[in-house]
Parts: C-alpha cells; sequence; structure tokens
C-alpha cells in the first residue's frame, strides 16, 4: 500500500484542527489595549497548543518519510492518533476560556497523554510493517522522547488538581523537549 493517501489525509486533517483553533479566538469588543487583557489565557493556549501540533505534524512528516510501507494496521494507529489530535481545538479552547483551572487543564492533559500514547502505537506498526532492522525502526529506537512524554503528560494532570501552573509549565517543557530535532530520524530522513 502507497503512503501517498495517509500523508495527505494527515496533512489536510492537522490542517483543519490549527485552523479550527483559530477560530475559537473570538474578536473583542472594544478598540483599546485592555480589551485584550481577557484573551491572554485563550491566546497563550492557542499558542502552546499550535506549538504541540506542528510538533505532531512535523515528526508525524519526518517517520511516515522514513517509513517504506504502510498497511491497515498503520492506517488505523493514524486515525487514532488523528482522533485525539482533532480534540485539541475543544480541549485548547476550554482551558483557555476557563483561565487554566483544574480540570481543563487535566482534560487537556489528557488529551495530550492519549495523543503521546497514539503516536507510539503509530510508531510502532509503521517498525512492525517495516520490520525490525528498517530504517524507521533504527530511527525510533528506544523512544526515550516518547516514552518520558507520556510520564510527564500523567505527572502534569495530577499536578493540575494540586497547582495548575504546574502542570502549564510542564506541558510546554515537552513541547520545548520535542523542538529539539531528534537526530537519528534526520539522519534516516537525509539518506
Amino acid at each position: 500500500m502507497h503512503k501517498g493517501r495517509l500523508e495527505a489525509f494527515s496533512d489536510g486533517v492537522i490542517a483543519i484542527i490549527i485552523t479550527i483553533m483559530v477560530l475559537e479566538m473570538k474578536v473583542p469588543h472594544g478598540e483599546e489595549w485592555s480589551a485584550l487583557t481577557p484573551l491572554i489565557p485563550v491566546f497563550f493556549s492557542y499558542v502552546l497548543s499550535f506549538a504541540l501540533v506542528g510538533i505532531y505534524w512535523n515528526n508525524h512528516h519526518h517517520m511516515l518519510h522514513a517509513a517504506r510501507h504502510v498497511g491497515g494496521r498503520v492506517l488505523w494507529a493514524n486515525l487514532h492518533l488523528l482522533f485525539w489530535l482533532s480534540l485539541m481545538p475543544f480541549t485548547t479552547g476550554w482551558m483557555g476560556e476557563n483561565h487554566f483551572a483544574a480540570v481543563p487543564v487535566a482534560l487537556y492533559g489528557f488529551d495530550l497523554f492519549m495523543a503521546a500514547v497514539a503516536y507510539y502505537i503509530l510508531a510502532r506498526s509503521l517498525v512492525a510493517v517495516n520490520g525490525p532492522d528498517s530504517p524507521i525502526a533504527t530511527a525510533l529506537g528506544r523512544d526515550f522522547k516518547g516514552k518520558i512524554s507520556v510520564v510527564i503528560y500523567v505527572a502534569a494532570i495530577a499536578a493540575s488538581f494540586v497547582y495548575p501552573p504546574l502542570s502549564m509549565a510542564l506541558y510546554v517543557g515537552v513541547a520545548i523537549m520535542w523542538f529539539v530535532p531528534d537526530r537519528r530520524m534526520e539522519h534516516v530522513v537525509r539518506d
């Protein structure tokens, strides 16, 4: 099975997710700078989610580029990832509109947790289809960043009920960690 349709479909869904997130930011009533103040939490939520969805898109692109084959298992795993990413506009909006209250911050973290789990499942599905000695298997290796992200998300969900700003700091920390490119994947994609 050719991977082009999977890439095109995923790119389209991710573009729609980003579009929906920006449409959730409502234009303020008023012409003074102070009219923007209530939008600060909404804007921060959007920036964080935009970065995270962008990171998923970037890594998804590199991962599929390193893979040679896809199959039904990969298609379903990819849909699973897209499902959790498609909830980002809702969880982002709810968290921002409620000024980072505990339950919205926890639900946002749960969405991030499930997206990370879905990404891991997709990666392992690609390795299963392409083989343990394939370039994708080599590039993914032990996937330390993927595993530590899941642990950090669990900690952030728990922290949201005690001190939501700590959860937000952990979410930002994961994003920063993923901004650093994985040299193994870059090497495989370059070849």
